[in-house]
């Protein structure tokens, strides 16, 4: 990995990909805390709610000409426009706080946001040209790290000089006078900006100018463009359920992130900005390490199983949560939050990127980063309107239980293969050392059969933690049928079939396969007594005629 700090360019673009989330972030806390400071209760949490909305809103509206922008032109071109304009709204932002005028700063995020959206397409697809195909996973690792860095770094450096601030001028009641003091910060975030278009002109270019379709006004505003992505989105269900699931732990995480400082204000007496800033951030770092972890044992497959077990530790996390009333608690399960976050998001968007077709990639990515943008908005908009009504923190808490209870168990209804997975994979550890090849030889999608040789009653278990997709499995029918069995083969999907009434069930297989799923049978039809192979049976031939 960090083999890619020696290719061209990768050095500049890894700084400048920081500086960038730590210029974004700045102005957020600035303006964060300082409707932490001046107000409470239920405007504190809209307004805190309004500002990542302001963030969000942009990525919804901009993804489909940002998009056609890092395609039509070099992306570092693309990136040195968006270093342009982080630098003039950074003075922008700049001459608001020591003007006072607090309103503008608070619009001025927006354009900032704006700044960002356009800037991302770029951005991502930046990484394959400067890294190389071959590094494409390892880049990604070291951007996502890198960002969540910056984010980690930005939130204390603002948050302390704030506090450092405000200290030294305990006199300052309102908005505006607050952002007359924080004019040092706006130096600093204007200091960064220049910074980060100084190193966007050290980006070397990698690719000529090949894409020349104009961009459809007209398309866009009728939404032409928006639903051939939805289309193709729903295409695949194992990519659609994914992008569900990765939306709605988002939009948990932007309700929990808006409403987590009243919270900690009501439930703890915590006014300083910065010690609630590193509760969030223990998340944060739980997030890394649960990634870290999925990423581990995920070792040449994709760990389907730890998505049912991080859904369901963020649902019980977040019914505990409000029961809660010590510092030290409430930190441990935030950091508990972050971990099944890494959990479940880290093998949805491997499937994602696993069954999206090379042709189709783009557009799947594209379209995911839009479902989960609006996803987010419409969480933050019911949180402000919560507020609004006077529903207290707690109350919020209680209802975003729900919804991840409602998730969590639609999670596991939707992947039973997954949860049993984690189950079998934590028993045969001991005994067996599960070691994955042939990955790649797994078609991501269409009809596969799947024929196995039968050593042990533990077989099919074996094949399913390997694949990354669901297995219809073909069993006895005198095994299939029995009571304390049925329920759970049933939830499988499994196909049962007897010796010499097999008609139905190659029926059934036939379909599957049409239908894109995969099938596993063992056509020795019976397990081996010696660990050799032994002679087929006939008939599975039959399932392909």
């Amino acid at each position: 990995m960090w083999d890619l700090f020696r290719r061209r360019g990768f050095t500049p673009y890894v700084a400048m990909l920081f500086l960038n989330a730590f210029v974004d972030l700045g102005h957020k806390i600035v303006i964060q805390n300082t409707v932490f400071k001046i107000f409470d209760g239920t405007t504190q949490s809209a307004l805190i709610a309004v500002v990542n909305a302001m963030i969000l809103l942009p990525f919804i509206l901009l993804f489909s000409p940002a998009g056609h922008a890092a395609n039509r032109y070099p992306k570092p071109r693309v990136m040195q426009i968006a270093a342009w304009a982080a630098v003039v709204v950074t003075l922008l932002i700049t001459f608001c706080y020591a003007q006072g005028w607090f309103r503008a700063a608070f619009a001025l995020t927006l354009i900032l946001a704006a700044k960002s959206a356009f800037y991302s397409p770029a951005k991502y697809g930046y990484i394959r040209e400067v890294g190389g195909t071959d590094n494409i996973a390892a880049g990604n690792g070291v951007v996502q790290a890198t960002t969540t860095i910056a984010i980690l770094s930005g939130m204390f450096v603002f948050s302390f000089l704030f506090e450092r601030t405000l200290a030294a001028h305990p006199d300052a009641k309102t908005a505006d006078d607050m952002l007359r003091l924080m004019v040092p910060l706006g130096w600093l975030l204007v200091g960064n900006s220049v910074f980060e278009l100084a190193l966007a002109y050290r980006l070397p270019n990698f690719t000529n100018d090949s894409y020349h379709e104009a961009f459809s006004v007209r398309q866009y505003f009728r939404g032409d463009y928006l639903r051939r992505n939805i289309k193709t989105l729903r295409e695949q269900r194992v990519i659609w359920l994914s992008i569900i699931g990765l939306s709605t732990y988002w939009g948990l995480a932007q309700s929990l992130i808006a409403v987590f400082p009243t919270f900690a204000e009501e439930r703890l007496q915590e006014h300083n900005t910065v010690a609630i800033q590193a509760m969030l951030a223990i998340t944060g770092i739980g997030v890394m390490i649960g990634s870290l972890f999925a990423g581990r044992i995920s070792r040449h497959h994709i760990e389907t199983g730890l998505i049912p077990i991080g859904a369901l530790g963020i649902a019980c996390s977040l019914a505990v949560l409000p029961a809660l009333h010590t510092t030290l608690s409430l930190s441990l399960l935030m950091f508990i939050v972050g971990v099944a976050g890494g959990f479940f998001i880290i093998p949805l968007n491997a499937l994602i990127q696993y069954q999206a077709s090379a042709e189709k990639i783009g557009t799947v990515l594209a379209g995911n980063n839009w479902v989960q943008n609006v996803t987010m908005l419409t969480f933050l908009a019911v949180t402000a309107s919560a507020s609004w009504i006077g529903l207290s923190s707690s109350g919020m808490f209680v209802l975003l239980t729900v919804v991840a209870v409602i998730g969590a168990g639609y999670t596991v209804s939707q992947l039973p293969q997954s949860f049993v997975r984690i189950v079998f994979t934590a028993l045969f550890r001991g005994a067996y050392r599960i070691d994955v090849s042939g990955f790649d030889r797994i078609p991501r999608t269409g009809g596969v059969l799947l024929l196995g040789n039968h050593i042990s009653w533990i077989d099919w278990a074996m094949v399913q933690i390997a694949s990354p997709r669901p297995i219809h499995f073909v069993m006895q029918r005198e095994i299939y049928n029995l009571w304390f069995l049925q329920p759970f083969v049933k939830a499988f999907g499994a196909i049962p079939i007897a010796s010499g009434n097999s008609k139905s069930a190659l029926q059934e297989i036939k379909r599957l396969l049409k239908d894109g799923q995969v099938v596993c049978l063992f056509p020795e039809g019976a397990i081996s007594r010696n660990g050799q192979l032994g002679e087929f049976r006939h008939g599975f031939e039959r399932t392909v005629e």
